[in-house]
């Protein structure tokens, strides 16, 4: 059998999968245990259990539960409200205020809680009603939770990274390292962006002329610290070699932990609770990666992969044209399905060709978070929107997404800049390997 007529029976199968309401990790395992028996029978069926073992195995991966409980932890004991409360004292004197808090608290939230939903989600319960209280206009408040939900994926630690580097055996130390100037970058525009914005239109945002007491600054910098320097010194023991990913994940709980007894305010019911999110979200991340990886065999085994890559290169597109391409591709798929997902489904059809575009495989990892990070902002299916509009429920989808459309042409831009400049992502792995 042709690697064409495999890829499309894979795709038709998937597609009737998806439409008839098959959640999205059991349709990409029976697409990939259909794959495996068009090739070879039942004679490879064998090779599932390896699959499944290996996977579960990977020591990478056993850093995603515990950056989700990290995560679970400091939403749930108190840190996460503090956090919030002191940035937007310190930010007060930024053109748009709060629209600055909004950006920079989802930018750390997100980083932590691993979900741009839940970041989204978080932030927002807290920020669209006190925003709407002082005056700030929807364009902007729900413009900057949508956009600024999605960029803690690219700073880490990030769960989409993680899962990446399980998926295609690249460092995810030279990962997790490529994403945070990407990351903090992003951010910066965005604020930028926002501060731009509302001296143009003054009516946006109210003007504070309050200053903040020397007394509120520092309980706010009291606030503020600690989950900035649980940032700070994940990234940091990872930079200078001192613990790996997955340990830096154990340290990261730890940290946590130790705010929140120092805080008082993590109960026995909340710590439950953080476990059982914990759980379940492991769980499914799990549980989605075990099937991507059968996928991932049975397109190996077909020959997809090599099939496409060598197709593209007869072609004669250019590595240009072909990123043009893949953000077409990535910009429809994301419209409909979850940025996860979309990194799971895809990696294993299209890295051979990425490789063989000459693209280095970290900055491959980080193009595709920001692709994912674009996804997320795009109706109909974007599900940073949706997050957002649940908790803005007297605002429709469409302002939402009207709001949400400076930032995704922010992140296209940012993506041709990624291209134009590989270093802004590659740098730092390579200046860590230079220490």
């Amino acid at each position: 059998m042709s690697w064409q007529l495999a890829l499309t029976i894979y795709g038709i199968v998937l597609l009737a999968c998806l439409s008839g309401g098959v959640g999205i990790g059991t349709s990409i395992g029976l697409v990939g245990i259909l794959g495996i028996t068009l090739v070879a029978g039942t004679d490879l069926w064998l090779s599932l259990g390896d699959i499944v073992w290996n996977t579960t195995n990977n020591f990478t991966l056993v850093s995603i539960p515990l950056f989700v409980l990290m995560g679970e932890i400091i939403l749930r004991s108190g840190i996460a409200g503090r956090f919030y409360s002191g940035v937007a004292i310190l930010l007060r004197w930024l053109p748009g205020g709060l629209a600055q808090t909004n950006i920079f608290g989802c930018a750390v939230f997100s980083a932590i809680s691993g979900s741009s939903v839940a970041t989204a989600m978080t932030v927002g319960s807290v920020a669209i009603p006190e925003m709407r209280k002082r005056g700030y206009d929807d364009k902007l408040t729900l413009g900057t939770l949508t956009g600024g939900g999605c960029l803690g994926i690219l700073i880490p630690p990030s769960i989409p990274l993680i899962v990446y580097a399980s998926m295609t055996q690249v460092s995810l130390l030279d990962l997790f390292m490529a994403g945070v100037i990407p990351g903090v970058t992003l951010a910066a525009i965005f604020m930028i962006y926002v501060g731009i914005r509302v001296a143009i239109t003054p009516a946006l945002a109210p003007r504070i002329d309050v200053k903040p007491t020397p007394k509120q600054l520092l309980r706010a910098s009291l606030d503020s610290l600690p989950v900035i320097g649980l940032i700070a010194a994940i990234i940091g023991s990872m930079y200078f070699g001192i613990v790996t990913p997955t340990e830096a994940a154990a340290l990261g709980c730890l940290f946590a932990l130790i705010l929140a007894c120092a805080y008082r305010e993590l109960t026995k019911g909340r710590l439950k609770q953080a476990l059982v999110n914990a759980a379940i979200t492991s769980g499914v991340v799990m549980f989605i990666t075990v099937n991507a990886q059968i996928l991932n065999f049975a397109v190996v085994t077909s020959g997809i992969g090599e099939g496409l890559a060598s197709s593209l290169v007869d072609l004669g597109l250019s590595p240009f044209m072909f990123f043009l391409l893949l953000l077409f591709v990535y910009l429809v798929v994301g419209m409909f399905i979850d940025g996860l997902s979309i990194m799971l489904l895809t990696v294993p059809l299209l890295y051979s060709s990425f490789m063989t575009m000459g693209f280095d495989g970290v900055w491959t990892g980080i193009i595709i978070v920001v692709f994912i990070e674009l996804g997320a902002l795009t109706p109909p299916m974007g599900l940073n929107l949706f997050a957002v509009q649940s908790i803005a429920s007297d605002a429709s989808l469409g302002k939402v997404a009207m709001a949400s459309m400076p930032f995704a042409l922010m992140i296209v831009l940012f993506a041709f800049l990624m291209y134009f400049f590989p270093e802004i992502a590659l740098w730092l792995p390579s200046a860590m390997k230079g220490a």
